[in-house]
């Protein structure tokens, strides 16, 4: 699927997503600074056979690094 905007390669089939992967942390010289409070609640999910799931929020794809060992 070309218009998946992120792809996380993880270890394990159980994963969780909340949405902030891209929100920046502060910045050093800027104590104003502060992360934008973004993103979704936060949701778990299951690789299945097919190697990846993708977040129903956020469309992230989250893909088992090899999932034919799982």
């Amino acid at each position: 699927m070309d218009d998946v905007p992120e792809t996380t390669v993880v270890e394990h089939p159980r994963v969780w997503c909340d949405g902030a992967g891209q929100i920046r942390g502060p910045r050093a010289g800027e104590p104003s600074y502060r992360p934008a409070a973004l993103g979704h609640p936060r949701v778990y999910l299951q690789i299945d056979e097919k190697g990846y799931v993708d977040c129903g929020y956020c469309d992230r794809r989250f893909v088992l690094a090899d999932h034919s060992a799982h």
